[in-house]
């Protein structure tokens, strides 16, 4: 007989770590990864088809950059950009009160086992690169960076 103690089939008491063999802090699954794509190409669709009675929607046009789904496809984070970043706090709030409705739509949509419950957030990563680009873009830097090369150029 053994000491082992099953529930459910699931092999006993072993946590999702020791069933995955995966970390903690790995990054997503290729499952995560497949599925967060499913929805992001579906969330554009219904973004750009589906009539919106909140104000705030009506004609926003809305990119979704990204979506994360959490390890245990229920929940999945929704990175949206405003066009052009207009009224980016007004539309987020917007969608995330249309959340249960979109999610509606989404699982008429797609299918998998469970449709994410949706949380929408602002996408920094365009502010953040148009920063990079206007620092790169700065006098002070170009010399500095032209600098850097020749000090390069020397020690070669």
């Amino acid at each position: 007989m053994s000491s082992h103690s099953h529930k459910g089939g699931r092999g006993g008491e072993r946590g999702p770590k020791a069933r995955s063999g995966r970390s903690e802090t790995a990054g997503p699954t290729q499952r995560q990864l497949r599925a967060g794509e499913l929805v992001r190409h579906a969330l554009a669709e219904i973004l750009r088809e589906e009539p919106f009675h909140d104000p705030d929607l009506v004609n926003a046009s809305v990119t979704v950059t990204e979506v994360r789904i959490s390890p245990d496809m229920r929940h999945a984070t929704v990175f949206v950009e405003p066009l052009a970043g207009a009224r980016a706090k007004e539309i987020v709030d917007a969608l995330n009160r249309s959340a249960k409705y979109i999610r509606g739509v989404l699982g008429r949509t797609i299918e998998l086992k469970f449709t994410p419950d949706l949380h929408f957030v602002h996408d920094q990563s365009f502010g953040v690169a148009a920063a990079m680009n206007r620092l790169f873009d700065n006098p002070v830097v170009q010399r500095d960076l032209a600098m850097d090369d020749d000090d390069q150029e020397d020690d070669a």
